[in-house]
Parts: structure tokens; sequence; C-alpha cells
């Protein structure tokens, strides 16, 4: 089991070294148009399924009370959240719109859509972001692999490159606190 354990971590910080050598440029550019998106009074929304949706709670409530310093609250919403808003969209519609409908009601010209996936492929992600897209909103991707098709439609596209979901999904919490460091160190200092 030591082994097990010694070649996850290696793993981990192998893909972590790759992902600073070919995306740092990218995850400036998100922490920069997201500390722009705050100043400007505009909010920040998340979504994606399964682990992605944990990662989406997490970032927002990261957001809304506090990251590592004594802020104001900053505008960001979970729309993984509201179970009652979830089932309804995918009972009363389909569950490729459960993202759609909740940025068509909560999303303005200027937010910021983050939608994560770490195949690239969430067909209601994809149709969400490009949702976002066309009512103004500036649009993230946070995927893996080849980044899918959702890769190839927003603003700024994060891909790490690996197929292993867990690894996928350890960058792209890190990137979050990143971006969330940044934007305190930027707007609270």
């Amino acid at each position: 089991m030591q082994e097990v354990i010694k070649g996850i971590f290696k793993e981990s910080i192998a893909l972590k070294e790759t992902f600073l050598e070919k995306c740092l440029e990218q995850t400036l550019l998100l922490a920069k148009q997201t500390i722009e998106t705050i100043k400007e009074g505009k909010k920040l929304l998340f979504f994606g399924n399964g682990g992605s949706a944990a990662d989406a709670q997490h970032l927002a409530a990261e957001f809304v009370n506090r990251f590592q310093r004594e802020r104001r609250p900053l505008p960001a919403i979970a729309l993984t959240t509201d179970t009652s808003i979830l089932t309804s969209i995918a009972n009363d519609y389909d569950y490729s719109l459960i993202f759609v409908k909740q940025i068509e009601a909560l999303g303005q010209s200027g937010d910021m859509a983050w939608g994560i996936s770490t195949s690239g492929m969430s067909p209601n992600v994809y149709l969400g972001l490009k949702k976002a897209k066309q009512r103004g909103l500036k649009t993230v991707a946070l995927t893996g692999g080849d980044g899918g098709k959702i890769a190839n439609i927003v603003d700024i596209s994060i891909i790490v490159p690996s197929f292993k979901t867990p690894r996928i999904q350890e960058i792209h919490i890190t990137i979050g606190h990143i971006v969330c460091e940044l934007v305190e160190r930027a707007l609270f200092i």
C-alpha cells in the first residue's frame, strides 16, 4: 500500500509540474479576468457535474466567505446546489438544460461563467457555456485530456494534460485556489 500511495503522489506532482510548464499563461489570464470581473461589480457562476459540481460549490464558497484574508464577501454562485431547481429543470425539460436555464435567470453581461468538466464533453456544461457566451458572459472551461468540445467554445480554456479524472480534479481545485489567492492579493492588500 505504501507503494500505491507513493505512486499517486509522484504522479500528481509530475502532472502539476507539467501543467505549470504548459498552462501558466492561461492560469494568469484567468486570474486577471476574474479580478477584472469582480472590480466591475459582476459575479462568478460555477458549474459542473459530480466531483466538478463539488469543486463549483467549493470555489463559490471561497469567494463568498473568504479564502485566506478577512475581507468583504465576493459575488459567486454555484449552479449545482439547489436541488429543487436542478430536478425541476431535469424533469420538466431535460438534464442537459440545468445550467442553461440558471444562466438565463442569473447571468448578466460581464459576469464570468466557469464550466468545469474533466472530459470536456459534458452536454449540460457545454450548453451552459454556450448560453453564457450568447448572453455576453466571459466564459471559462476547466477541462482535461484534449479539452473536448467545451474547450473550443470559451474565452479561456485551461486543459489539464491528463486523462485521469482524479489527477485532473486535483489540478482544477488548485487552479481555483490560485485564482482565489490572486484575487485577494489584488483587491484586499
